[in-house]
């Protein structure tokens, strides 16, 4: 079930046999810190590469980027669709999105990773093979999709040197 807006049931966990996803205090409770950081360092890349952005009216732009949003979230919710219950919320300028479900490390690396991996890491390399109106759209699709995806980024880093055989439920996770 999807919820919009809401939270989640309470999940019951034993935490004595689960283990927080970030062990470490200090980057747990500075983790956004991170992710800002990315942020702009992702927002600042057009400006090196003097400039990707398509010749189109800002209006646009900005409807390309609320598809790429959206595309973004659908793919997230098509992994663990029937894994367990999802939850779209969000605080301020960001969106989260929540499960219950208990999930493979590979379902969960996929989770985290195939909005980029498809949103990102394709476009750039179709890039290479269009013209060059089409070339600054795929651009743009990445960079957009890149800024959303910079938690997801660090997270699937997180999620790959992870033991191979852990399952991740709710910010946490055990060996199995």
């Amino acid at each position: 079930m999807i919820f919009w807006f809401r939270h989640l049931p309470q999940l019951r966990m034993d935490l004595s046999e689960w283990t927080p996803f970030i062990p470490n205090h200090w980057f747990r409770k500075h983790y956004m810190k991170f992710v800002y950081l990315l942020q702009v360092i992702i927002f600042l890349i057009p400006y090196f590469f003097g400039g990707w952005f398509p010749h189109i009216t800002t209006f646009v732009l900005f409807l390309i980027g609320l598809l790429v949003f959206i595309t973004h979230e659908t793919l997230h919710i098509i992994v663990i669709n029937k894994k367990g219950d999802i939850s779209l919320t969000f605080r301020g300028l960001f969106f989260w999105l929540h499960t219950n479900a208990v999930l493979s490390k590979q379902r969960f690396w996929v989770f985290m990773s195939l909005p980029f991996i498809v949103l990102s890491v394709v476009p750039v390399i179709v890039s290479f093979f269009v013209t060059e109106d089409i070339r600054s759209i795929f651009l743009f699709v990445c960079w957009i999709n890149s800024l959303i995806s910079a938690s997801d980024i660090i997270n699937s880093f997180l999620i790959a040197i992870k033991p191979k055989n852990s399952v991740f439920c709710k910010g946490y996770y055990q060996l199995q």
